[in-house]
């Protein structure tokens, strides 16, 4: 069962060839056998999605509709929330919340009967690469356990990976999606910025956070996007008006359609990835595809950019974390000020510690101008860049990483970690549309993946291209051999 689909697990479920407590009770088998060499998880809902697939086995039973999702197992990275369950963002602060409430994506999912197996592993607070930086414990690439699954979002990645589940959300503010996705083998979808209501996701770079999902199939990533890219009014940069279905556009034709290639960009990307990526532009240009060469130099900038202003939304929004609301509050603290300093001094680990103080840092008074103010409008720049750069083609591409995935604690300089993240950045900036999509392995055998970014709103379009680029090499994807049953 752990090799079907989403979209094979759910017609399985409505045809009555399966019960949802069985797919329910097969999922949490496997996790429960092969997750503690793996740590993908950080809580499982055993007994509440037990209790959703009977009531799902009813409703079936009683000929009621069934949702989209219906018998679909799916992981929420842990910093999303689900009412009565804890939210701890991979931090020791939040290792006593309980999530008062749904966020939307919880909701909606839920309302098409999806069901929601557990949280995932993650870097604290979504500050990382590599998922090395969460309070509770390491999370390994399915691929090779020595190695990292990347990060934010490597929990979700390694679990999509390992058939754990078919589908997972995570969050994307720097390419936190679509870098674990590509180290992982998976397919990681980041949307346009305000598709996916940020309602109920605890915010890192409120400009920038995205919810998007990893799965194994385009079809199965346009599955659940179809379900959770709907308007919300509790998110104020939520898009108004719903967005068309994906599934039904993934079919569409690509040939003779333009893409976007800033080679400039890729002068310093190793032969053996920089081979791999003309190999999948080959694919493209079997497929009637033309190249463009573009110049996008300005995107050089992006990582200094996003460092500014990540950091300084996030210092911003971390202030609220002081041991008074909710939370960790120090033991050993007497007054006020001691509750402030103890609690965030216990509870906040090294590298949100280091974003909050550039954060503070680039906001302060006599810095705000050349840092902040300045980052600002080289942002706008960046985002004038790719509208003149769509105006020659219709998707751009590069690898989605500099490397594959690295030995767990290989990376011990941040700079050389925030590297990690220079060809997905830009497109956050810039709030648009992108995919990670396996396009094979090194010659270690481990996982590389292909970058594909759209216009704003243009989530279809990366979808199809995607799609197209999977149906012409299946063979990219496959099970870690790690993680396949064999008789």
């Amino acid at each position: 069962m752990y090799q079907l689909s989403a979209h094979s697990l759910h017609e399985s479920f409505v045809k009555g060839e399966i019960s949802a407590e069985q797919i329910v009770q097969e999922t949490f088998k496997r996790i429960h056998r092969l997750d503690p060499q793996l740590g993908a998880f950080l809580s499982l809902f055993t007994q509440r999605t037990l209790a959703k697939a009977q009531k799902l086995d009813q409703k079936r039973a009683s000929k009621q509709k069934l949702g989209k999702l219906a018998g679909v197992p799916i992981a929420f990275k842990d910093n999303i929330h689900i009412l009565n369950e804890k939210t701890t963002c991979g931090s020791r602060f939040l290792s006593n919340y309980n999530a008062v409430f749904d966020a939307t994506v919880t909701r909606l999912i839920e309302e098409e009967d999806g069901l929601i197996i557990g949280k995932t592993n993650m870097d604290e607070f979504a500050m990382g690469s590599s998922t090395e930086n969460s309070s509770f414990h390491l999370t390994k690439n399915p691929w090779n356990l020595a190695c990292s699954p990347g990060g934010s979002s490597g929990g979700s990645a390694a679990a999509v990976a390992a058939r754990f589940c078919p589908l997972a959300l995570g969050s994307d503010t720097g390419g936190s999606i679509r870098q674990p996705a590509s180290l992982c083998g998976t397919i990681g979808f980041k949307p346009s910025y305000g598709r996916v209501s940020r309602y109920g996701l605890v915010a890192f770079g409120s400009s920038l956070d995205q919810i998007g999902s990893f799965a194994n199939s385009t079809v199965d990533a346009a599955l659940i996007l179809d379900v959770i890219s709907k308007p919300c009014k509790y998110d104020s940069n939520s898009i108004p008006h719903p967005s068309p279905s994906l599934l039904q556009a993934l079919p569409k034709p690509i040939k003779g359609r333009k893409i976007g290639i800033p080679w400039r960009l890729l002068e310093n990307l190793g032969p053996e990835l920089r081979k791999n990526f003309e190999n999948a532009l080959e694919v493209f240009k079997s497929l009637g595809c033309t190249l463009v060469d573009l110049d996008l130099s300005l995107l050089k900038y992006s990582i200094a950019v996003y460092y500014i202003l990540a950091v300084a939304e996030a210092s911003s929004n971390l202030a609220r974390f002081d041991g008074i609301r909710y939370g960790k509050r120090s033991a050993k603290a007497v007054s006020v000020d001691e509750i402030f300093e103890f609690s965030r001094q216990e509870g906040f680990g090294p590298e949100v510690k280091r974003r909050i103080l550039l954060g503070t840092y680039v906001l302060s008074t006599g810095f705000q101008d050349a840092y902040y103010k300045k980052a600002q409008k080289v942002r706008t720049l960046i985002i004038e860049e790719y509208k003149k750069a769509f105006q020659s083609c219709d998707i751009l591409a590069t690898p989605t990483s500099p490397v594959t995935t690295f030995e767990i604690g290989g990376i011990q300089d941040p700079l050389e970690m925030y590297l990690q993240d220079i060809y997905t950045v830009p497109v956050n900036l810039a709030g648009l549309p992108a995919i990670s999509v396996p396009s094979g392995f090194d010659s270690q055998g481990k996982p590389v993946g292909l970058h594909l970014t759209g216009p704003f709103l243009h989530d279809a379009e990366v979808l199809q291209f995607a799609h197209h680029f999977e149906q012409a090499v299946p063979e990219n994807i496959k099970i870690p051999p790690l993680f396949e049953d064999r008789p």
